[in-house]
Formats: structure tokens, sequence, C-alpha cells
């Protein structure tokens, strides 16, 4: 088939509808659609680390056909393990200016994701980024803009919204059905960040452009423990453990709450910064309070992994490995009370739940809102940026979640953005 006849083909085909029953991984999901000329076109930037794990995830329902990394040994990994020696890349805007990738999936750091999805939305291109999706709030603002203008179908991967045995799906819908009774509020506990340096300046090694890792990000000598995985732990790429694993519970925090369409309007808390030069430079520790003007609150802090949602009735605590409390041991020994949790978390899912990576391909099929969107996803995330912008103040700030601006505090208002180096503009 050539390009225009396979996407009238999926716009018309079941091949990706949404299935009428749970599937446990995304190979039963694959075991349905086995014909290539069926299936659409991937394009991957960023197949290093967790951008390898959602490039695979995509291979197995799509036709891998371009990787694009600036480190040229983890592209060319990615490639030979592709199952079809997909073409290789070192700059992304080579891949997306191929008129046969319908999808991309976005791997990169943190400070990369925003320019490249809105590069690759306007490039006719539907998207797959991981989170956190953005490096600062006015970014989510954008790339939202950009999503309704050219209509193109967007998945954040916050994929707890999909995965994890439903036992977060099941968490909000128990807050949703008022099983746990009013005044909603949440503990989002996501562990420390990882403390280190000073770290020594080098060569950047010959496999590695620095200067394109680098990007938009303020340009620096080479350091070793800035690339890859350790990129988290450096504000000038991420917000560390408060943005990396903090969207994560603050996302179903806020879904469960009945929040993900606000802001907080008050933001507090303390953290610990190692303010060397050289050193990993995001909060190791911290403990933040966010309040919202019905009276919720969401507490976001360095505590053990988990995430406890309260009312006036009780209380659940769920993490990866599960969810507990008095209403779920109720609901264990209750068919009617299964029968009403299971009917909710579909309708709060909009459909029976799937992997994360298949919700998003159904609704490229679909043309319908993804179960981990933009809008919803920015509003997740500015919590953990108002966060830690609260915590480098040192003060409490006041929000406005209209307006998504500080109130009478034109320094806070200056850190919703960032200049980007020249070259790298969005």
């Amino acid at each position: 088939m050539n390009n225009k006849n396979r996407r009238q083909f999926l716009a018309t085909s079941g091949v990706l509808a949404t299935t009428p029953y749970f599937f446990t991984n995304v190979d039963l999901f694959a075991q349905e659609n086995k014909s290539k000329n069926d299936k659409l076109n991937v394009g991957n930037i960023g197949v290093g680390g967790r951008g390898t794990a959602i490039a695979r995830q995509s291979l197995k329902l799509g036709n891998p056909i371009a990787c694009c990394d600036v480190d040229k040994n983890r592209a060319a990994a990615f490639s030979k393990n592709s199952g079809n020696n997909c073409a290789i890349y070192h700059d992304y805007r080579e891949l997306l200016d191929r008129d046969d990738i319908d999808v991309v999936t976005i791997g990169t750091p943190d400070h990369w994701h925003v320019k490249i999805a809105i590069e690759a939305l306007r490039a006719g291109k539907d998207v797959y980024c991981e989170k956190p999706l953005t490096l600062t709030i006015e970014e989510g603002i954008l790339v939202g803009k950009v999503v309704k203008e050219t209509g193109k179908v967007f998945q954040v991967g916050t994929q707890q919204r999909s995965e994890y045995g439903g036992h977060f799906l099941n968490a909000v819908a128990i807050c949703q059905l008022g099983w746990i009774g009013d005044d909603l509020n949440a503990l989002s506990s996501v562990g420390t960040a990882r403390k280190g340096g000073p770290f020594t300046p080098s060569k950047s090694p010959d496999h590695l452009d620095w200067n394109m890792w680098l990007g938009p990000a303020p340009e620096t000598p080479y350091i070793t423990e800035r690339t890859h995985y350790q990129f988290r732990w450096w504000l000038e790429y991420s917000g560390g453990q408060v943005t990396d694993w903090g969207v994560h519970h603050t996302d179903i925090a806020m879904w469960a709450l009945g929040l993900q369409n606000t802001g907080p309007t008050t933001i507090e808390g303390t953290g610990a910064f190692d303010k060397r030069e050289n050193c990993y430079n995001v909060a190791h520790t911290f403990d933040t309070l966010m309040t919202f003007k019905n009276g919720s609150t969401i507490n976001l802090t360095s505590g053990k992994n988990e995430l406890i949602l309260s009312g006036s009735k009780g209380k659940i605590r769920v993490n990866r490995g599960g969810i507990t409390g008095q209403i779920v041991d109720q609901i264990k020994d209750n068919k009617q009370m299964q029968e009403i949790l299971a009917a909710k978390v579909q309708e709060i899912y909009r459909g029976p739940v799937t992997p994360h990576m298949v919700n998003f391909f159904n609704c490229v099929k679909s043309r319908k809102l993804p179960i981990s969107d933009v809008f919803t996803h920015h509003r997740s995330v500015s919590v953990c940026h108002l966060a830690n912008i609260s915590m480098l103040l040192n003060r409490k700030l006041t929000w406005d979640p209209n307006k998504q601006d500080f109130v009478g505090d034109q320094e806070a208002s200056k850190m919703i953005s960032r200049e980007k180096r020249t070259g790298f503009e969005i």
C-alpha cells in the first residue's frame, strides 16, 4: 500500500479499534494486527534508557522504519534489535522530514521534549512522549496550543493511568465514587533524588554529539554525570525527583481529587539543594504543600514511594505494588461493589482498559483523546514545577490557576519560562 491508501485503510478498519476485553500486555494486542501493511509506520526519537522501553513497546504495534539518537552507539544498537534494521538519524529533524512516518515516540531528556514534540506535531505526526512532558510551565501551555491547532493525537507516558494491575485506576474510581468521603487530600511521596559531585569536566566521547545533546539548555563543558540517566539530577535538564517521579503520583492524585483541569492557589515548601558548582543541583529531599480553591491539598514529599488518598470516611494507600485500605477490604468481600467499581473504572478510562501504548495506537486510529492527554498532564506537572519554584525561592507563593501566573510576584513569574539557547528556540 502507498502511504495515502494505508492511512485510508486504517481510518476505516478495525485493526486498531478499542477491544472489548482487557489486554494484559502489549504482545497480546500485537497478535491482533499481524499484517505489516496494516500497521502504522513508527519513528523513535531518543532510544536510550526509558526511551528504548517505550520505543520497543511501539514496535510491537507498528512498523519500525526510523530511529534517532545523538548517541551513535545507542542508535545503532536499537536499529540492530528493531527487527527491521530501521534507518538511523542523528538529527531528529531529518526523521521528521519523512512523509512515510505516521507516529513518533520521544524518549529524550526532558529539556528536549517540547521542542521535538511541537515540530513533530507540525510535521503531521501523532506523538507519544515520555513524562514529565515539560521543563517549564510555559512549555505546557505552548504544546497544548499546538495540539489544538494541529488536531494530532498526543499521549504522555504517565503509564500509571493504564497499567500496574489497575491499582491506580481503582484508587481514582474509589475516590470519585465517594467511598472515602468528601474533603479529599493526597500525600504524594516519591523518594529522594540522587546526590553527587563536584564532577570533573572532560572531552565528550566521539559517539556523542554533546552540542546537540545540550540543545536548548545552557552551554556547558561535558560531564559524564550530566548525560543519559543522570540528567534527572540537574535543574538545567529536569526537575529532579519532584517532576520525574512526582508527576506519576501527583497526576493520579489530581485525577482522583477531580482537580485535573485546574491548579493550586498556594504553594509552599522546603528542599535541600547542593549549590556547589558541577554538583547534582535538584532538591535531594523536599516537603511541599499545594492548596486548591476547594480546600483540597496535595503534599508532595520525598518519603517512601506511595500515594495516600484520604477523605472524611477513610483513606487508601496505593503504589505499583498494590492498593490497601479498609474500603479495599470491603470491596473484596462484596460482589456488588466490585461490579460498581469495575463499571466506574471503564467510565473514567473511557472504555476497556489497555496497556498505555495500546491506548495511544487505538486513539491514533479513532482520533479520540488518549487517556494521558497533554492538557491534564500539563496541570499535573505544573504542580511539580510550582513546588520546585517555591523551594528555589524559599517562600510561600500565590498562584492564579486560570491565568496560570503568580499573583504579585514578578520574580516567581519569571520562572514560568526559561530562555532557550540561540539556534534551539521553540
